[in-house]
């Protein structure tokens, strides 16, 4: 005999036909009350089950349980949201930054080839191709 889901932890339960369960309502709902006992309700000659009788525990523990998911849910979706724009902040802030170094970097060079003939310093070649990914973009 299976507990439904809205009894998670209670290991008392018993399953009854409807017609059987609208005759002892009063009597399972009082069951339900002192002893925790779960009551799973089936269609009459069909054992699946359709509803339960849980102690109000239960209901309201799978209620705070369900409000706690949604409110986890809308928490976790406002931060990825938030993460997601601070990471397109943080890739253009990124990008001008690369071209602000980027163009100080050009002006460097172009002062150095207005004051240096441009091949004349091996050690300003080997600093240039050192820069060579930068200049080109």
């Amino acid at each position: 005999m299976a507990a439904p889901a809205l009894a998670p932890g209670i290991d008392q339960s018993r399953v009854l036909p409807l017609r059987e369960a609208r005759t002892r309502l009063t009597q399972l709902v009082a069951l339900a009350e002192l002893t925790d006992t779960v009551t799973v309700v089936t269609r009459d000659g069909d054992p699946r089950p359709v509803a339960a009788i849980v102690p109000a525990a239960a209901a309201r523990s799978m209620a705070q349980a369900t409000a706690d998911a949604e409110r986890v849910a809308a928490v976790s979706a406002g931060w990825a949201r938030r993460l997601d724009e601070l990471h397109r902040q943080g890739a253009r802030r990124h990008a001008a930054e690369l071209r602000a170094v980027t163009d100080a970097l050009a002006e460097a060079w172009a002062e150095l080839d207005r004051r240096v003939t441009p091949g004349s310093d091996p050690a300003l070649t080997r600093l240039r191709g050192a820069h060579a990914d930068l200049l080109r973009a």
